[in-house]
């Protein structure tokens, strides 16, 4: 049964994810609010929210789980090519509401956006917390592509990503991967199956599994602040 959250409670604990529905997949409770404190306990316990403008809120934990262990991305022979040849610059955190309403903007084969502008004033408030970052892309001082995301202890969970230029999103998340593995991140939390992801090293596994790793990575020592010089441990 889906439960229904109390939207001026915003402390109040989310139904066990076994609790989910299997159709549609993960539906697990609805209502509630976007507040910081929900957001970050909804994400500890691999619960997200994800709705259209006419809906209420949205909150699903979805089994399987498709997640990236960082240090299993993959990049084809293509995608080397392009990192080769064109003069794509790395940065995090220095574009992160222009990343945002990228990832907004309606794309081929995605006509309408999910990033409703209570979900970007959500997300543009746990960063100004220093628990959302982005990762940017730019070829000759415009942005082309990039990714956005919650961290919490060594598990970074992505959340949407926007591509202008050829592989410009997946240039993002292996420049990510390399980063968070050279800071022990056990995870990047996918969410939901797509070929892009899985051509990249994703993976599906189960929600059991999931959690369990959420308890071990989301409490050792976190990143909290700003990303713009490096990830630097708080």
């Amino acid at each position: 049964m889906i439960s229904l959250l109390d939207p001026d409670n915003p402390e109040e604990h989310f139904p066990p994810v076994e609790n989910a529905e299997q159709e549609p997949d993960g539906l697990l409770a609805v209502g509630g609010d976007l507040s910081p404190t929900r957001l970050l306990n909804a994400y500890r316990h691999g619960i997200f929210p994800w709705y259209s403008s006419e809906q209420p809120i949205l909150w699903w934990a979805p089994d399987p789980r498709t997640v990236l262990f960082p240090e299993s991305i993959k990049i084809s022979r293509s995608l080397a090519k392009t990192l080769r040849n064109r003069n794509y610059q790395f940065t995090f955190d220095t574009a992160f509401s222009e990343v945002i309403n990228a990832c907004a903007m309606p794309q081929p084969g995605r006509e309408e956006t999910w990033i409703t502008e209570e979900m970007k004033q959500a997300y543009i408030q746990l960063h100004q917390l220093g628990f959302a970052h982005s990762a940017e892309i730019r070829e000759n001082n415009r942005l082309v592509g990039g990714l956005y995301g919650i961290a919490i202890g060594r598990v970074f969970f992505g959340e949407s990503m926007f591509s202008l230029e050829r592989d410009a999103s997946k240039i993002a998340l292996v420049h990510l991967a390399h980063s968070l593995a050279d800071k022990e991140f056990g995870l990047i939390d996918c969410q939901v199956y797509t070929s892009h992801l899985i051509s990249l090293g994703a993976e599906e596994i189960e929600r059991r599994h999931f959690c369990d790793l959420l308890q071990r990575f989301c409490n050792q020592p976190g990143f909290i602040g700003s990303w713009t010089e490096g990830i630097d441990e708080s």
